[in-house]
């Protein structure tokens, strides 16, 4: 149907209004007109969209909800990857953060923009020329989810840029922030949830979370929701300020909601006079905090540190002390790992400590139990910090008359699940059942942890599922997962056909993984998501990396720790005590029985190009800036990795070349600084083919 022109410009002036009306009320706080004058404009837009379909746009204020429930989320891959921050807890350590920040850029006194930290949620939004296409969750910090049907029904996140050039919005903006729940949002669902016979939510953080990995987006749309943006952290047409505090103001000015308590400060005292008045106005503020973040306020200064271990050397978090609370403990219980390890587990009488009902908390390790010298029966402190475990910090007065002193040796001689032999080696803070092949909460513990989404990721094998295929004796090791049989998972409880099949799919599509994922799903001691990435970047093939593991095995308690597995510590980051962990398991034939059985179910994943150890390019270290043509930067780093160099993140004295595209920053300019050579992408290939 032609749409007539008055239909047109009736429809963008309606939206323009209500993208305005929306901005007062939910960011600005200034309403402009009543509740019925809005909801009279918004029905008529509704109208005019309904009897003109193609005047609906991705960005009108009708589309905040209405998309159907999904099925899952799809997987985002971050334009530049979402970053933890690491964290200091005293004053000493908040000085020594910025010793190493002065010293790096040759600084006596830098500022820095200081903010609270907000217990929410972290989230990118992709907006491009200027209409919010993509949103999504941290995830692993490389790739996240998308939630974008659920970010929409969030009033605070603008569909449109308020952009002061209309038609000269940026090609592209990843914009970071946080979505949280107020404390008075929180208050009233609970209040509304109690009403309605349901259970209260624990706290806002997890809440907020929950709120926004809803499958349905109609749900999350009546959770109240809140966004502060914090940070610009990829653009495309768009010339960046010198200042982070800029930055922020640009925010604000395009129609993000901004945190009023955030701050410029200078040096140290700057950072603690902060921090002290957050700690004061912390129980008054609107939302919860658990500490406050510094960031070095300096773009080009920050470019200059770079990064260090997937987090920023510019900035960091320092946490508040932890809360503590006074609870019985009840019994102490032993928990056996999918490692073997008993360990040992307080149960509470429930406290609210922390932002969260506590019912079960951590004492870490048996020599932990003695140390402590607790029993059932006694007052207990119990600590807990944001997301951290909680924790049984001491004993409060005398033992309950008659209580007897936990001993696991007369208690738990024999394994609590499978009743195999415990023993103890000397040096060891656990005890560990040597039933490695028949003990249930071994295999199956390893076998959650294979199926994860962090690791093989197959949907729909959890744990009550993969229970009953153990107890069936179906499945005994990961390898036996992928010779199930639709047939067999069908006959299985709360399991039809159509259920089955979609389990057997997800299998199936298992199979084409990554070499990361992959060494991460085999559970090897101490080796998480980031050194699983690390030995897949280093050996570039399992071979290689069970090669290095056969060559450093086996190693003995006498040697001494620094010569423990001298290949495999060549990785970075990979310390004696790891490299032991990885030798071991990877020398151990059962598990390579495992590994090959795995391999011939058709486990695959895609070759990695290693650096090469000789070309035209061999000993130069280049920084790659700006947008390059007809050229990802992650093409060119493997062009440049395959031809023998070295690809940094920041420009130093020790830069060879600096590789510049389109809309270079503060990277080519400190390169002209320092008289490096600048090359564009015809240059680096020339340089290859001399």
């Amino acid at each position: 149907m032609s749409v007539p022109d008055s239909a047109r410009t009736r429809a963008e002036k309606l939206r323009r209004e209500l993208h305005e009306h929306n901005h007062r009320y939910y960011v600005l706080d200034e309403p402009s007109i009543s509740d019925a004058e809005f909801d009279a404009l918004f029905r008529e837009l509704q109208q005019l969209e309904e009897q003109y379909p193609d005047l609906r746009t991705p960005d009108s204020p009708t589309q905040r909800v209405g998309a159907p429930p999904r099925a899952g989320f799809a997987e985002v891959k971050h334009l530049q990857p979402m970053l933890s921050l690491n964290n200091c807890f005293s004053d000493e350590e908040l000085a020594d953060f910025n010793r190493r920040v002065c010293e790096g850029l040759g600084r006596d006194e830098v500022e820095y923009v200081a903010e609270p930290k907000i217990d929410g949620l972290a989230i990118s939004l992709l907006y491009e020329h200027g209409v919010f296409v993509r949103g999504a969750t941290r995830g692993d910090g490389e790739t996240g989810e998308d939630i974008t049907a659920n970010l929409r029904t969030i009033r605070q996140i603008p569909l449109r840029l308020e952009w002061p050039k209309k038609g000269r919005e940026p090609a592209a903006l990843e914009i970071r922030g946080e979505v949280y729940m107020t404390r008075e949002g929180f208050r009233k669902m609970n209040e509304e949830a109690i009403a309605r016979g349901e259970k209260a939510y624990v706290n806002p953080r997890n809440t907020a979370a929950g709120s926004l990995r809803q499958l349905d987006p109609t749900l999350t749309a009546k959770r109240p929701l809140s966004f502060f943006a914090y940070a610009v952290e990829y653009h495309k047409g768009w010339e960046p300020p010198k200042l982070h505090s800029q930055v922020l103001d640009h925010l604000r000015d395009w129609g993000f909601p901004v945190s009023q308590y955030i701050e410029v400060v200078e040096g140290v005292e700057g950072c603690l006079k902060f921090y002290r008045k957050m700690g004061d106005r912390r129980a008054k503020l609107p939302f919860e905090i658990d500490g406050v973040v510094y960031k070095l306020n300096s773009l080009a200064g920050r470019e200059e540190l770079g990064y260090v271990s997937r987090a920023p050397r510019w900035a960091i978090a320092h946490k508040f002390a932890a809360e503590e609370a006074e609870t019985l403990l009840e019994r102490i219980e032993v928990q056996v790992s999918r490692t073997g390890a008993l360990n040992p587990v307080a149960r509470l009488k429930p406290v609210f400590v922390g932002g969260a009902t506590v019912s079960n908390a951590t004492l870490h390790n048996l020599d932990e139990v003695d140390r402590k010298d607790v029993r059932d029966g006694d007052t207990v402190v119990i600590r807990r910090a944001g997301d951290v475990i909680p924790e049984l910090v001491r004993r409060v007065g005398d033992h309950k008359r008659g209580s007897k002193a936990f001993d696991w040796r007369d208690d738990y001689s024999k394994c609590p699940v499978c009743g195999g032999k415990v023993e103890r080696e000397e040096g060891e803070v656990n005890a560990f059942c040597t039933n490695k092949l028949g003990c249930r909460a071994q295999i199956q513990g390893a076998l959650q942890h294979f199926v994860s989404r962090r690791a093989m990721d197959i949907e729909g094998l959890g744990e009550k599922l993969l229970g009953q295929l153990i107890d069936q004796e179906l499945v005994k090791s990961p390898a036996d997962i992928f010779k199930l049989t639709m047939e067999q998972l069908a006959e299985l409880d709360r399991m039809g056909e159509k259920s089955a099949q979609n389990v057997i799919d997800a299998i199936g599509k298992s199979k084409a993984t990554t070499l990361d994922r992959f060494i991460y799903a085999l559970g090897v001691p101490d080796v998480g998501e980031t050194t699983a990435k690390d030995l897949a970047r280093h050996f570039a093939t399992l071979e290689a990396l069970i090669e290095a593991a056969e060559a450093d095995a086996p190693t003995t308690h006498a040697e001494k720790v620094k010569d423990r597995c001298p290949k495999l510590q060549e990785v970075p980051d990979v310390g004696p005590t790891v490299a032991a962990h990885i030798a071991h398991f990877f020398s151990e034939s059962r598990n390579r029985k495992v590994i090959d059985a795995l391999i011939k179910a058709g486990v695959q994943w895609p070759a990695i190009k290693k650096a090469a150890a000789k070309g035209p390019l061999l000993g130069k270290t280049l920084v790659i800036t700006g947008t390059l043509p007809g050229m990802s930067r992650d093409e060119a780093t493997a062009l440049i990795e395959s031809n023998g160099g070295k690809v940094s993140g920041s420009v130093s004295k020790k830069t060879d070349y600096v590789l510049a595209g389109a809309e270079a920053g503060s990277k080519l300019q400190k390169a002209e600084s320092l008289g490096i050579a600048v090359i564009d992408l015809n240059a680096l290939k020339k340089l290859i083919d001399a």
